[in-house]
């Protein structure tokens, strides 16, 4: 059974797109009772992208100096996290940066590559892809999403809010002077012999990429984003030379989903999930730095449990609950500070604040952005 997607149109709502899949709102919103730890392991995944000095040739094969001193991220897992199946195939990634751009690449094992989709903008995960993710501002709001398949075709977009907050997502969004390329270890489309797989090279500019960041501006040494990484993989069949398909009607996920780090649902849309990237001074090969913890995201993920127990609230009763006791809010701790937030409603909206660190107060409102003040 094939799925069918409303697609949309200079800004116009499409449904909930979930890494490979859709899902409905209502399936969403029964679902918030249950996603009260925002975490679905020990912590998101940490990254340092280190600068390049290389001229870097966009054609996939990563023959670059940098690359070949850029660290490869941990191997990908199912994006449901713990206790999910270990994928078939190995999958990592490695980053760089300069003045101008954001560098992805990333190595996909594969024994049989393929690919359908060629015009720009077509639903992508509907062949096997590799999918970037940012959250410049760390807001869960106003974040991007760019695919490719091994026939290079692009889709890009940017999501306005999560879907289960409404969206919209703006397909007619690019990336502009984006480059990717792709180099197949094989031979693509060809089911007669077995492959390795898959490399995939994008370069990111950031006069796109500033248009949603801190200070609509590129990143700056030490800056942190949220980022994550994606690979959808279908099973295939070969019918007459060529590959099909080989779907399980009775599943509700028929393909694969594979990510960096981990989401804890099979929902790519859950950016308080993705990890944490920080862009280091140092010259990749020169160095080596840790990705700091920033203390405000702890409180972060506290006023996350809140603001999911606000949405089952919302779902049970009709309404959001006007006072913090409804949520049992006083069971929501901190181990290293206290934790102390404070609840403002109006008949459809609500802000909870908490104190953060060094005089900055953290919020979270009913539509899930989240941001600070007093930095």
């Amino acid at each position: 059974m094939r799925r069918t997607l409303s697609r949309i149109i200079l800004g116009v709502f499409v449904p909930f797109l979930v890494g490979g899949g859709l899902v409905s709102p209502a399936m969403a919103q029964s679902e918030y009772a249950a996603e009260e730890n925002p975490v679905p392991e020990a912590g998101p995944r940490t990254y340092a992208i280190y600068r390049t000095t290389d001229s870097i040739s966009v054609d996939g094969r990563l023959d670059e100096d940098d690359w070949g001193a850029a660290p490869w991220t941990a191997d990908f897992v199912d994006i449901r996290g713990r206790d999910a199946p270990t994928p078939r195939f190995r999958t990592r990634a490695k980053m760089l940066w300069d003045d101008e751009a954001l560098y992805v690449a990333a190595h996909l094992e594969e024994p049989d590559v393929w690919g359908t989709l060629t015009q720009r903008d077509t639903v992508v995960y509907y062949d096997d892809d590799f999918e970037v993710f940012i959250d410049p501002n760390g807001t869960t709001h106003n974040y991007y999403e760019v695919e490719v398949n091994a026939l290079e075709t692009v889709w890009d977009l940017m999501l306005l809010s999560p879907y289960r907050d409404g969206g919209p997502a703006v397909d007619a969004w690019d990336v502009r002077g984006i480059d990717a390329a792709v180099d197949v270890k094989g031979t693509l489309n060809d089911p007669s012999d077995t492959d390795e797989g898959w490399t995939v090279e994008m370069v990111l500019p950031w006069g796109a990429l500033e248009e949603a960041a801190p200070g609509g501006r590129p990143p700056r040494a030490g800056d942190q984003w949220r980022l994550n990484f994606s690979r959808v993989d279908w099973p295939l069949a070969v019918e007459n030379g060529t590959y099909e398909k080989d779907l399980d009607t009775t599943k509700a996920h028929p393909e694969s989903n594979w990510v960096w780090s981990p989401q804890g649902a099979i929902d790519m849309h859950r950016p308080e999930r993705w990890g944490i990237v920080q862009f280091a001074d140092a010259e990749v090969g020169t160095a080596t730095v840790s990705v700091e913890e920033r203390p405000n995201r702890r409180v972060k993920e506290a006023l996350r449990r809140l603001y999911h127990r606000q949405q089952a609230h919302r779902d049970e009763h009709g309404t959001y609950a006007t006072a913090l006791s409804a949520l049992n809010a006083s069971n929501v701790q901190l181990p290293e500070r206290d934790f102390a937030p404070t609840l403002r409603t109006t008949q459809t909206m609500y802000e909870i604040s908490a104190p953060g660190v060094r005089g900055t107060t953290v919020h979270i409102r009913q539509d899930g952005r989240v941001w600070v003040t007093g930095e």
